[in-house]
């Protein structure tokens, strides 16, 4: 918690006022999250504040919301290319990405736990974005553009998160699903100059070639790279109560006419909707699951 809050103040978060007449304070709690590594061992324990987002009032605390993330067929794309051409795959990681968002908005938020202040009816008015509000993602991903674009870089019209470099004879790609960036390309003294550019800027975890990117386990072998979801599955056969199934080499018979009305209604129609949800995801390492996973999400709605 003491690192969380020395970062937010290194950051400029927050300045330190009375709250004005008229004006609302967000609340904000703090969450801890335990963060494993691959094969299922404690990377490192966190602490981060956050904001009570769903306080906010549409046009007076926030506007827009949206922000572009990357395609998982573009993250297999960009894994298909590094290995045709014979290039590695580099992960970043930005530290505390959301704070680096500049704020529009007038907010102000409610000291948080474990904090005082001398000064009358204080509040913190945030002068960057912070975890919980709704449009932190969004202006994250405006100030990275901005800072990519600085540096040449342009976004692919095919995936706004896709950004690149091009000359006659260097080609850089990075991904960027919020705060995660894979990094490919036939330069290395440019991608060693954006790598130290971003640290600069935001300060990066350089986690070298890429290993765990999104749920997937990239592991290296003679012929290139293989993707696998092995730690999702297990815990998604844990979750369910089923690590001891048999394995079948058709999920589901092709043949097979299913109908909206035939069968009893499913108990839990929420647990059934996790469930696909759930395999939907798998399905980007087991197209094999594919046929099964689109049939039955027809019936998400009455399952």
């Amino acid at each position: 918690m003491e690192k969380e809050i020395t970062t937010l103040l290194d950051n400029e978060t927050w300045e330190i006022v009375s709250l004005p007449h008229g004006k609302k304070p967000i609340d904000c709690r703090w969450v801890y999250k335990v963060k494993y590594k691959a094969d299922g061992n404690v990377e490192r324990l966190k602490a981060r504040l956050v904001v009570k987002g769903y306080t906010q009032k549409a046009g007076m605390d926030y506007t827009e919301t949206f922000a572009p993330v990357i395609k998982m067929t573009t993250i297999r794309t960009v894994v298909a290319v590094a290995m045709k051409k014979g290039w590695k795959l580099y992960q970043l990681d930005v530290n505390n990405a959301f704070l680096h968002g500049d704020l529009h908005e007038e907010i102000y938020m409610r000291l948080p736990q474990g904090l005082t202040s001398d000064i009358p009816n204080a509040v913190y008015r945030l002068q960057k974005s912070l975890y919980g509000l709704k449009q932190a993602s969004r202006q994250w991903y405006a100030k990275l553009a901005e800072v990519l674009y600085a540096q040449g870089y342009h976004h692919s019209s095919n995936d706004y998160s896709l950004f690149y470099k091009k000359t006659h004879d260097s080609m850089v790609f990075l991904g960027v699903y919020v705060d995660d960036i894979l990094l490919i390309g036939n330069d290395l003294e440019e991608i060693q100059a954006l790598k130290s550019y971003l640290d600069h800027v935001f300060k990066i975890k350089d986690l070298s070639e890429a290993h765990y990117f999104l749920g997937l386990e990239i592991l290296p072998v003679p012929q290139g790279l293989v993707l696998t979801q092995r730690k999702f599955a297990k815990e998604l056969l844990q979750e369910f109560g089923s690590p001891d199934m048999s394995l079948v080499l058709t999920p589901l018979d092709s043949t097979q006419k299913l109908g909206p009305e035939d069968g009893d209604l499913f108990e839990d129609p929420s647990l059934y909707r996790q469930i696909v949800g759930k395999l939907n995801f798998l399905t980007n390492t087991r197209p094999d699951l594919a046929f099964t996973v689109q049939h039955l999400s027809q019936f998400m709605q009455q399952p």
